[in-house]
């Protein structure tokens, strides 16, 4: 039995628990709903959530342990080594074992005539399922064939578990509904703890994000100097040895890139916001509004698509390669230019919506002492909307700092540092991925050293939102 179709059983049987719970406290109340202590609907909600929600939760604890009950019963299979060989073999002997399973599939073979392949059969058909390996010899195809058996065996027991654990839950449920039963109280309260599980989830998975981040970092400054990932002005990895991984290069295409998009973002977002929200009339502000905001939908692919294809080249024509200042159309400008332009709704439409949020009172008061219209948005709305104003740019710079494709189609892949903003260069988000593609082992410096950086820029980027945060607090005004 899939997953799937698990899951869907168990809902069905949540849906039958909250039919028969409602009958069934109908029944031992006589059909009179006056007699109960709840609501029937009640009574049916709390069999169906008794039926469900431990059932889906053992399900969803049974798929995080089961890849790791498998992989250390399977790795004692294998020969003995280092943890990047150890990992490589465990690669390829799950792939083994999913194309055993396709091949099972698709050619109605038994069991038997499964453990009777040999690996000499075996590679022509996982490359036709698309399940190819690096080694395929008889330990790594006994090791996958354990692997498959230990796998249905675990399904079988997990989908025996949740089936007992939700029948269970059902009959206990009905067991206990009779007229003076609180199912109102249990019910809302297990509903409760439902909505605090789901907002843990968002916490859960920063920390999980986290403390990834961190032990794989610890495990990158064990091998490499960390003076020289904080120091070093050169960025050169060799994946052969002799690397040179500091990081500042790649700080200064960040932050150069960063500025760039933000000179072109924040003067245009926050004066598209001024007139959308102090001068357009309703019609005008109901049609540019929407138009801006469609910018904020567009894929960043497409935007890197567009600076690659027509604002790189139109900057190498007119104006790099006239100046002496290069000729390639991949740049810092092209990549500030097109980024500015993405950023130009997260400006515009938080800077609106912080203005419209100034009182109309201010604005009568400012107009009663003879101001114009402008110099009410200078002297009075704009120092009134500032500390949220400063917060929308500082949320619109971290997210400049996260961009990857722009940059990568934009900027080029140059870790170098310049002042030449015609010259092609990188962020450390592109590194980052780069670092972590390819056919490269693992636990090499050269691959670990993205993890580093990872948790670098995730400490701007909380910098800066904690910053945002601090300012918008400190300086908000209350109005009533």
């Amino acid at each position: 039995m899939s997953t799937g179709i698990l899951v869907l059983a168990v809902l069905i049987l949540a849906a039958a628990g909250f039919l028969l719970g409602r009958r069934r406290a109908l029944s031992t109340a006589g059909g009179d709903p006056r007699r109960l202590h709840s609501l029937p609907g009640h009574y049916g909600q709390f069999a169906a959530l008794f039926a469900a929600v431990p059932a889906l939760a053992v399900l969803a604890v049974w798929l995080v342990v089961q890849p790791v009950v498998l992989d250390s019963r399977i790795s004692a299979l294998l020969p003995a080594g280092g943890a990047a060989e150890t990992g490589l073999l465990m690669a390829d002997v799950r792939r083994i074992s999913e194309g055993l399973r396709l091949i099972a599939v698709a050619d109605g073979l038994s069991e038997p005539a499964i453990e009777a392949l040999v690996a000499d059969d075996l590679g022509p058909r996982l490359r036709a399922v698309g399940a190819a390996a690096t080694s395929l010899d008889a330990g790594t195809l006994a090791a996958a064939k354990a692997h498959r058996i230990l796998q249905q065996d675990l399904h079988r027991w997990m989908a025996v578990v949740v089936a007992v654990v939700a029948v269970g839950g059902f009959l206990l449920a009905l067991l206990r509904i009779h007229p003076d039963f609180r199912a109102r109280n249990v019910s809302e309260r297990f509903v409760m703890w439902l909505l605090v599980a789901a907002s843990l989830v968002a916490v859960a998975t920063t920390a999980g994000i986290v403390l990834s981040l961190v032990f794989e970092t610890v495990h990158f400054f064990q091998i490499y100097p960390i003076e020289e990932f904080f120091l070093s002005l050169t960025w050169n990895p060799q994946f052969r040895g002799g690397s040179d991984l500091g990081i500042w290069p790649l700080l200064w295409g960040t932050m150069y890139i960063s500025v760039i998009a933000l000179v072109v973002a924040v003067p245009i977002g926050l004066l598209t916001a001024i007139y959308l929200s102090e001068y357009a009339s309703r019609r005008m502000r109901g049609l540019a509004k929407p138009a801006i905001e469609i910018l904020a939908g567009i894929p960043t692919i497409v935007y890197g698509l567009f600076a690659l294809i027509t604002v790189g080249p139109a900057l190498r024509d007119w104006f790099a390669q006239p100046l002496g200042l290069g000729a390639s159309s991949s740049s810092v400008m092209t990549a500030g230019l097109v980024m500015g332009i993405m950023l130009i709704p997260f400006v515009s439409s938080l800077s609106d919506d912080i203005i419209n949020a100034v009182p109309q009172s201010l604005r009568d008061g400012s107009y009663g002492l003879g101001a114009t219209p402008s110099e009410t948005v200078k002297q009075v709305v704009l120092p009134a909307a500032l500390p949220g104003i400063v917060g929308a740019i500082l949320l619109a710079a971290s997210r400049a700092i996260g961009e990857t494709m722009i940059v990568v189609l934009g900027a080029g892949a140059a870790a170098k540092m310049s002042l030449n903003p015609f010259e092609a260069m990188t962020t450390v988000t592109v590194k980052i991925v780069s670092q972590l593609t390819g056919d490269t082992e693992f636990a090499s410096p050269e691959t670990l050293v993205a993890f580093a950086l990872g948790l670098t820029l995730f400490v701007i980027t909380l910098m800066l939102n904690v910053l945002a945060l601090y300012i918008v607090r400190k300086y908000r005004e209350q109005y009533e």
